[in-house]
């Protein structure tokens, strides 16, 4: 964080600020991201080991995007700035929300129920496409959220006056960049994770495999 004094946490609260991007798009986009793609790729394994790795990434995520909502959150309370007011704000509740009820449902639906396999099979069957088509709408959600906070931030800092024209103008330049980035990487696995022997016609889910 050349541009914006480096990190820190409640004894600074700009610098905790700059906490949130880094852990949000850690957590939703790289950690998340790379589930899906392990998932949908990785057929060298037995799927029960697919099937664990795909959660442990998403389980290491979820103290990322704490970290990165809590230092948002103080950082606002601090700066007496007002919380929960913008669209990228509504964006993140609705995206946290839907990953929680996605890790839960997940985890009882193809790992808990998995005690009783054959018991179980038509119900984590019909969950299929469900779990991952709301994954993959999670994934983009998240996306779309980080696309609107940069925006966001990127308003702010224009009018800011201890910012040099110079240094807006970088800013402006990087905040474009990880955006691109952002919307190149969902575009990458979204059709990463689609079928590449389906005809157009067919539908399409992320998995195939239960």
């Amino acid at each position: 964080m050349f541009y914006r004094d480096g990190f820190a946490w409640s004894e600074s609260p700009k610098q905790q600020f700059n906490l949130h991007p880094i852990l949000m798009i850690a957590g939703f986009v790289t950690l998340s991201g790379f589930s899906i793609l392990i998932y949908r790729l990785c057929r060298c394994v037995k799927h029960i080991y697919v099937k664990l790795i795909h959660m442990f990434f998403h389980a290491i995520a979820i103290p990322c995007i704490a970290l990165g909502f809590l230092s948002v959150f103080d950082s606002h309370e601090a700066l007496q700035k007002v919380n929960f007011y913008s669209l990228h704000s509504w964006l993140g509740f609705v995206t946290m929300g839907m990953f929680v009820l996605q890790f839960v449902i997940g985890f009882f639906s193809f790992l808990v129920m998995l005690c009783c396999e054959n018991k179980t099979y038509s119900c984590r069957s019909a969950m299929v496409p469900i779990h991952a088509s709301l994954g993959l709408a999670n994934f983009w959600l998240a996306i779309a959220t980080s696309v609107t906070g940069l925006i966001e931030k990127e308003r702010e800092t224009v009018a800011e006056t201890n910012v040099s024209a110079e240094n807006k103008l970088i800013e402006h330049y990087i905040t474009s960049a990880i955006g691109i980035t952002l919307i190149f990487i969902g575009i990458i696995v979204t059709f990463a994770v689609r079928r590449s022997n389906a005809p157009a016609s067919a539908k399409v889910y992320v998995t195939e495999r239960i």
